[in-house]
């Protein structure tokens, strides 16, 4: 595998920075290539503005168009096109952060809204169809992404009946907004709970459960997200068909194994 592992976490010291370690450290004893992007490390600049694009100062800045066309000039910022490389050279992204407040911290969001710009990660047509190319057949088809996150909370409370909600919920921005967007495959995310609370016999496991993980990336099945350009939906305003999941809404009728499927 071609990893990038992108990492946001303040504390190289941390949890979060020793299981990196551990991890990057298996994938390469395997003979696996590693790119790092440890954020707080490289201070990325989360923010977007026309400096990205080098747009004109007294021009109206339309987000998607100027990057799109700042893109196609070579005239986005160095510090995009660098993590852009890195991701066309990857095969595999580990996407690793803390859970704070339901979500991913502000830089690394802040790394998919810079990097991930129209014309390089959306924006393209089937060439035959004039299809939109999208969840499940988008740029980045091909490779596949494991989210690897830590949560304070106890384990019972992530799952389907837990309080904080389930896991996969909680992450379905990612992995289907974000990640099946853009074509890339989600494997199922590696929870690590109780993080605060962590033991050093606790992290022996856990690190032994990540690399286990690791190394079984290239058969590990994703998750199985519908695709757009399916029959599954409406090809004009793309509900999900009414025989499909019909007792379902939410995330859950966009799995092709949602219960009540024909």
């Amino acid at each position: 595998m071609k990893v990038l592992w992108l990492a946001a976490h303040p504390e190289e010291r941390s949890l979060n920075g020793s299981l990196k370690d551990e991890g990057v450290r298996a994938l390469g004893e395997h003979g696996h290539e590693v790119q790092i992007s440890d954020l707080y490390a490289m201070k990325w600049n989360p923010v977007v503005d026309a400096d990205d694009f080098d747009h004109p100062s007294e021009e109206r800045l339309h987000i998607s168009n100027a990057a799109e066309r700042a893109l196609g000039n070579g005239t986005l910022s160095p510090d995009i096109r660098a993590e852009q490389e890195k991701v066309l050279w990857a095969d595999t992204l580990i996407v690793q952060f803390p859970l704070w407040w339901y979500g991913m911290p502000a830089i690394l969001k802040g790394w998919f809204d810079r990097v991930f710009v129209k014309g390089f990660a959306y924006g393209f047509n089937d060439p035959d169809t004039g299809a939109t190319l999208r969840y499940g057949d988008g740029p980045l088809t091909g490779k596949r992404a494991m989210v690897v996150v830590t949560a304070g909370a106890r384990p019972g409370t992530l799952g389907p009946r837990g309080v904080n909600g389930d896991l996969n919920d909680l992450l379905f921005p990612l992995h289907h907004g974000t990640f099946w967007y853009t074509g890339m495959s989600a494997v199922p995310p590696f929870l690590v709970s109780s993080a605060d609370r962590t033991t050093p016999a606790a992290f022996e496991d856990t690190a032994a459960r990540l690399r286990t993980r690791l190394l079984e990336l290239p058969t590990t099945p994703p998750l199985p997200f519908r695709r757009q350009n399916s029959p599954d939906y409406d090809p004009e305003t793309l509900p999900l068909h009414p025989d499909l999941a019909p007792n379902l809404t939410g995330p859950a009728i966009h799995y092709t194994d949602a219960p009540g499927n024909p």
